[in-house]
């Protein structure tokens, strides 16, 4: 499959069924992490859960409805980003993202999604890319509020995760904006 190479030790690619051990363990290791914020993990107990995330974004990717691609630095997984959606009627798409804690703090996620964003702007021809993220995390609200993402509201109540409701900040940023800088 494809791989995208962001620098001499970072590089994105599509998952493959032969990475699910690898995934699996990145997000075992990182359960109550990655859980404070999303829900995936509290889906993921067993390598097959893993498995059977890949075989079917592997089937989002073939379908070109959106898809997620491994973080790889030196050779190891160390996260995932991808695209939620593809709209092409309303030329948008929405990026997620997450990363391993020991892994945080190294700029992975923004040279990441700054790849996803000349993506969805050059290759797909899209006008909006939006970031929803959880409002109490600040390190993951600091990522887009960098990259030069609008904040254009914060839903309320948007999601229940280990027994409490989350709100969810949207960042918005459209292809002249990012085009501008």
């Amino acid at each position: 499959m494809f791989k995208i190479k962001i620098d001499d030790f970072l590089y994105l690619s599509l998952l493959e069924t032969k990475d699910a051990g690898e995934l699996f363990h990145l997000i075992d290791t990182n359960r109550e992490h990655i859980g404070k914020w999303l829900k995936f993990p509290s889906m993921t107990v067993e390598m097959e859960d893993s498995k059977a995330f890949i075989q079917g974004t592997r089937m989002r990717y073939a379908k070109d409805e959106g898809y997620w691609l491994g973080i790889w630095s030196e050779g190891h997984l160390v996260g995932s980003i991808g695209y939620l959606y593809l709209d092409q009627e309303n030329k948008k798409t929405e990026i997620g993202y997450w990363l391993g804690q020991e892994y945080e703090g190294k700029g992975f996620i923004t040279k990441s999604i700054k790849v996803l964003i000349d993506y969805a702007f050059d290759e797909l021809q899209f006008n909006k890319i939006e970031i929803g993220v959880a409002a109490d995390n600040a390190k993951s609200r600091a990522i887009p509020e960098k990259l030069g993402f609008t904040r254009e509201g914060e839903l309320r109540d948007y999601e229940y995760i280990n027994g409490r409701f989350l709100d969810r900040v949207i960042y918005g940023l459209k292809a002249a904006e990012w085009r501008a800088n």
